[in-house]
Parts: structure tokens; C-alpha cells; sequence
């Protein structure tokens, strides 16, 4: 695994997948939420360039059939479940194909370890969203705070990430290098956030 997972998410556009490749970005994310503005159908993401990422799907309180068609379809990698999905629901689509989203908002530390604890032997990553629900807020999460959590899985950390806030995001993990090319982010690309895995320090 390498020591940093570059995700790109909400790509909607060929060029925009290309760019990600060109960059190094090892996953790109595409968006299969009915209410997202950036929702896509897994027949445009089929005809994307596809390079070396994995592709990820982002899904929530979608019906399992639907992922597993649309995984099959788009040639999905990994499914990013941002919904209400328990343990069963991730098992049943493949543990080692699942990022499975939590929203440290809404839960106190302690009740997060003990929903890590749940969930990590069903899924690959965690994701931690800033919110209470949804995604795409552009708040930032408190990783001062997180830094003190065990992590059974490695994790991306989302939202409010981008070229000023990644170098004290990093610092907060007490990670002092990282890649050149994820210093190289596109002042175009707004829909893009560059999570990255964080080993438990």
C-alpha cells in the first residue's frame, strides 16, 4: 500500500480523469447519488479514460443490487457507502472493496472507535466526512481530535481539503513529506478533495 491514496472525487468530466491520471492520483471517485449535483451514470463512467486509478463509486442508502449492477457496469474498484449500510450490507458486496464512510460530528470518540471497531472487519478504508450528513460540505474535520483515535483501517480524511489546509492536515499526523505531485493541485479543479490514508500514528 503506498504510504499516501490520492483520491480525486466527484469527476465528472474526461478531461478532469485524465488530468488525475497525469497527476498520479491512485483513485478517482464518481458520484452515483441521485441528489448530487455530480451524480453520473455508471455508462459515463464506463468510457472514461481509465489508466492505472482505481475507480471508486460513491453511493448512499442505494439498494445493493443497484451497487453491485453499477459497480459491474462503470468497472468500479472500490465502493465508497456514505449511507446507513451495516456490516451485513458491506460483507455482502465484498469487504475488500469497500470505503466505509463515518461522520465524526455526529458521534462522540468514543462511540467512533467503537463504530471503527464494527465496521473494520467488513470494509478495506474508512472515510471520515465533515457533516452530519451528505458530503461536499467544505468543512474542514477536527483532526486534532482525531489524532487521538485508533484507526483499525487505514482512513481518508474529507473535507475542507485543499491546497491551504492539506500541509496542516498532514501535521496534524505529525507527517512532515509527502509526494511532489500532491502539492500540484489545479486551482480549476474545485470538485476535486485530496484525501489521504493515515496509518494509526
Amino acid at each position: 500500500m503506498p504510504e499516501f491514496l490520492r483520491k480525486v472525487c466527484g469527476l465528472t468530466r474526461p478531461e478532469d480523469v485524465a488530468l488525475c491520471h497525469a497527476l498520479g492520483a491512485e483513485c478517482t471517485g464518481f458520484i452515483f447519488v441521485e441528489t448530487s449535483p455530480r451524480r453520473i451514470t455508471p455508462e459515463a463512467v464506463a468510457a472514461m479514460p481509465k489508466g492505472r486509478s482505481m475507480r471508486v463509486g460513491v453511493f448512499a442508502e442505494a439498494d445493493r443490487i443497484a451497487v453491485r449492477d453499477a459497480a459491474r457496469t462503470a468497472g468500479l474498484d472500490l465502493l465508497q457507502l456514505h449511507g446507513g449500510e451495516d456490516p451485513a450490507f458491506c460483507r455482502s458486496l465484498g469487504p475488500e472493496r469497500i470505503i466505509k464512510t463515518l461522520r465524526p460530528e455526529s458521534l462522540s470518540l468514543e462511540d467512533l472507535e467503537r463504530e471503527l471497531e464494527r465496521f473494520a472487519p467488513v470494509c478495506a478504508y474508512f472515510l471520515l466526512d465533515a457533516g452530519t450528513h451528505g458530503g461536499g460540505s467544505g468543512r474542514s474535520l477536527d483532526l486534532q481530535a482525531l489524532a487521538r483515535v485508533h484507526f483499525p483501517r487505514p482512513w481518508l480524511p474529507a473535507g475542507g481539503l485543499g491546497p491551504k489546509t492539506l500541509l496542516p492536515a498532514l501535521a496534524a499526523f505529525r507527517i512532515t513529506s509527502l509526494p511532489a505531485t500532491m502539492l500540484r493541485l489545479p486551482e480549476a479543479s474545485t470538485s476535486a478533495t485530496w484525501p489521504m490514508v493515515a496509518s494509526d500514528p
